[in-house]
């Protein structure tokens, strides 16, 4: 074989290297982002019913425009996606933050941090 045969061979195999190197990264930030999403979605239902405690009546087993006594369903605080934690800041406030049960990068997990008032959230991404 030429030189200029070898040559080639040589920028095919560092081509497909590379090519390699990039779909494992992009497979490896997808990966990151659906967990991250599916530990957003049920951060998102267990806002929901927190704001459904803090409506109902307090006869009807709610807060009676209260956020204080509510806490995570057991079926809710460990599921596929994660586990979850609520902390009640205030009458009108409460913190939950879901830990994804999947190590993604090195030895970290998927981090989200979810506001609630009565009309609305916000989430914040830990990690």
């Amino acid at each position: 074989m030429g030189q200029q045969q070898l040559l080639l061979i040589m920028l095919g195999v560092i081509v497909v290297g590379v090519a390699i190197a990039v779909g494992v990264l992009l497979f490896q930030a997808n990966a990151v982002e659906q967990k991250r999403n599916e530990v957003l979605n049920e951060l998102t239902l267990l806002a929901s019913e927190a704001q459904l405690y803090f409506k109902r009546p307090t006869t009807y087993g709610g807060g009676g425009k209260s956020f204080i006594g509510w806490e995570i369903p057991r079926q809710y605080q460990s599921t596929e996606a994660g586990t979850f934690s609520a902390n009640v800041v205030s009458s009108s406030e409460v913190i939950i933050t879901g830990t994804g049960n999947e190590v993604v990068t090195g030895n970290d997990s998927v981090r989200v941090q979810l506001n609630v008032t009565p009309k609305s959230y916000q989430a914040t991404i830990l990690k």
